[in-house]
């Protein structure tokens, strides 16, 4: 692929797996190939598409159980906290969308108002996104942090209709972000152990030639690693690379 090819391939990408998120993690196969086909993929590539969605918890062409990526203490927590959500009152949908038209024009205590009732749908949305290395717990805080900044942005809307829509969507990105920067960080951390255990291993064996334990200056010079990676290894191990001393 060329360079414009693959920025609109991550596009098409992040598109499709917020179709399936809208869903309910699910999609179907000719959903995907129609989204694809402008980029007239092979059978591998495609094929390399439905491994990566069905590593994101999307069930291609089935609904997923919802609990099925959550753990005995997650769904613990979901029905303590549902328990507490289910003493909100509830508005009819009239009423709902006068709210929602007083939070438009920007009202504090609709909007302040308005909050509580889709706190069970933030609840709903973090289910799609368990098992991603985020816990459930986590993703609900991150989606009512985003919950609270949008009903205050309302006022952007043309229409009361749109707001399910809006809020939904910020929600839904904010848990996107955290488990981004989860993964993110989680890359960052295996490269880093990786070359803790290469600093380790080249310690090691220079101490065992020296006989003794050896310092940063002698390991980068007989190595030929930088000396500030050598110190950045020892920063992450809390200095517990025993051959250097």
């Amino acid at each position: 692929m060329g360079t414009d090819q693959e920025i609109i391939f991550a596009r098409t990408l992040e598109k499709v797996k917020k179709l399936a998120r809208e869903q309910g993690n699910s999609i179907e196969k000719e959903q995907v190939e129609d989204a694809f086909r402008g980029l007239d993929l092979s059978k591998e590539q495609l094929s390399l598409v439905f491994e990566y969605l069905e590593k994101n918890k999307i069930g291609i062409g089935t609904v997923p159980d919802p609990d099925e990526f959550l753990s005995r203490e997650e769904i613990d927590y979901l029905e303590e906290y549902k328990k507490e959500l289910a003493g909100l009152a509830e508005l009819a949908e009239g009423e709902k969308e006068a709210l929602i038209l007083s939070a438009m024009a920007g009202e504090p205590d609709a909007q302040k108002r308005l909050i509580p009732l889709y706190l069970t749908r933030v609840v709903e949305i973090s289910r799609l996104y368990a098992g991603q290395g985020v816990l459930v717990d986590d993703l609900i805080g991150e989606g009512n942090v985003a919950l609270a900044q949008g009903v205050s942005m309302l006022g952007c809307l043309e229409h009361a209709g749109e707001a399910d829509g809006m809020l939904t969507g910020m929600v839904m990105d904010a848990m996107e972000r955290s488990i981004a920067q989860y993964v993110s960080e989680a890359d960052k951390d295996k490269k880093v152990l990786s070359r803790v255990r290469k600093v380790a291993k080249k310690a090691a064996d220079l101490s065992r030639q020296l006989r003794r334990k050896v310092t940063v200056e002698e390991l980068a010079a007989e190595s030929g690693m930088d000396e500030e990676v050598i110190r950045d290894a020892l920063r992450f191990c809390g200095y517990a690379i025993e051959d250097i001393g």
